[in-house]
């Protein structure tokens, strides 16, 4: 018997002072029996940075195919390829070819800088890869509850997470 995904429901408010963007989103996201509470705040994180009418959480973890979340054009082009942790270079080379733009997002300081050291080398012929490591404090798994409210303030590059008991800050380090 296979363990289901736990569904989360989320009702973000933006408000991105850096790209005038403004807008409330409902969201239901699964999470996957294998994915954190953590993992799953960092898809959200994303999502928030990058947020738009067309941007999309994709099948989930096990998907090979597709990235965490992408923004696809009406006709199906895939203008954003977002995918979270420590890609390899195989994925990241098929990202980079089949999408408009990349962003990888990091979230775990003691994984990503070791990994980021590894592929570093080989990442310059991709012209539309960005990595950027979100400094995220541990308790965002508090904001993972089952039904999420945030108001989410974003002001050079710094992106301010309220919710009714908690604000926390995430700053974005520019990696690539």
């Amino acid at each position: 018997m296979s363990t289901r995904a736990t569904i989360h429901k989320a009702l973000l408010n933006i408000a991105n002072m850096d790209t005038h963007y403004y807008n409330e989103h409902n969201l239901t996201i699964a999470l996957h029996p294998s994915e954190t509470h953590e993992r799953l705040m960092a898809r959200v994180v994303a999502f928030i940075l990058n947020a738009s009418d067309n941007l999309a959480f994709c099948k989930g973890i096990d998907e090979d195919d597709q990235p965490d979340l992408w923004e696809k054009d009406y006709d199906g082009t895939i203008k954003l390829w977002i995918d979270l942790g420590q890609v390899d270079e195989k994925r990241i080379k098929k990202a980079c070819i089949s999408s408009e733009q990349v962003i990888i997002y990091t979230y775990q300081q003691n994984m990503a800088t070791p990994w980021f050291k590894k592929v570093e080398g080989n990442l310059h012929k991709f012209k539309n890869l960005s990595i950027i490591h979100l400094n995220m404090e541990e308790e965002i798994e508090k904001l993972a509850d089952r039904s999420i409210n945030l108001q989410c303030n974003i002001s050079d590059e710094e992106l301010t997470l309220i919710s009714s008991n908690e604000t926390m800050i995430i700053h974005q380090e520019k990696w690539k």
